[in-house]
Order: C-alpha cells, then structure tokens, then sequence
C-alpha cells in the first residue's frame, strides 16, 4: 500500500528530483531567498525544514544524516553553525513561500520561498561578478 505517500513528481525522473532539490536546498541555505515555480517551492519547504531540525538537534550521526541529503560541505556548515543556532528557540515554520505573479513566458505561478528571520545581506552571495555604483 502506498497510503500518505504523497508529493509531486514535477514532471521529474526520481533521480532528477532528488538532484533537483538538492540544489535548491543548497541554494537557499546559502542565499536564504530564492524565487522559483510555486510547486517546487511548496515541495521544498519540508525538505529545508527537516534539515533545519536535523542541525537544530547537532551531533555526528546528524550531520552525517543531513550531509547524504544536501551533499555541499560549505552549506552543511552555514546550517549547523548559522541556523541551528539561529532558529535554536522556533519550533518549526523555519520558512515560509511568498507568491510572486506569474512567470512571462508561460504564466507559471512563480513563488519566492525564504528563511523566517533571513539575513538581507546573504541574498547573492558569491554568484558571479556585482556591478558596483562606480563603475558608471
């Protein structure tokens, strides 16, 4: 039986979802906002938020556990150091999903998902050159 096994499939092979939302949790660890489609977005968020819980609790096994989830050393970092401590005294809701309109080129719903409390400043880290006002 597979009652209560639910989720949306995205049009995805398993492996292609898994990867999926692997980068995305990287992503959003490390930018604490991304915008996406509104599906992927609402998928992710327990996915995020049991990784948050995992590093809330801290220990080896913990770490290893959410390490063969999200598979990026620098991300586990930020979650264990940054976020467990952060959200050590919230009892779950670690993020919430924004709606955002509609995308322009095939009107899907598009959403942005972030971290409750986030840092301003992460959003954009180290994505690739910043153009600075005194370049002009």
């Amino acid at each position: 039986m597979r009652h209560r096994v639910g989720g949306r499939k995205l049009s995805r092979t398993s492996a292609h979802r898994t990867a999926l939302f692997r980068n995305m949790a990287a992503a959003l660890i490390k930018h604490e906002q991304i915008t996406t489609t509104l599906p992927k977005a609402k998928e992710l968020r327990p996915y995020v938020e049991k990784l948050v819980t995992l590093a809330k609790r801290g220990g080896l096994s913990n770490r290893r556990l959410a390490h063969a989830r999200l598979l990026d050393d620098a991300q586990l970092r930020k979650l264990f150091d940054v976020l467990a401590e952060r959200y050590k005294d919230r009892n779950g809701g670690y993020t919430r999903v924004i709606k955002a309109g509609f995308r322009g080129t095939d009107a899907a719903a598009m959403a942005v998902i972030e971290f409750v409390d986030r840092d301003v400043d992460a959003k954009g880290q180290d994505s690739g050159p910043v153009a600075s006002d005194d370049e002009e």
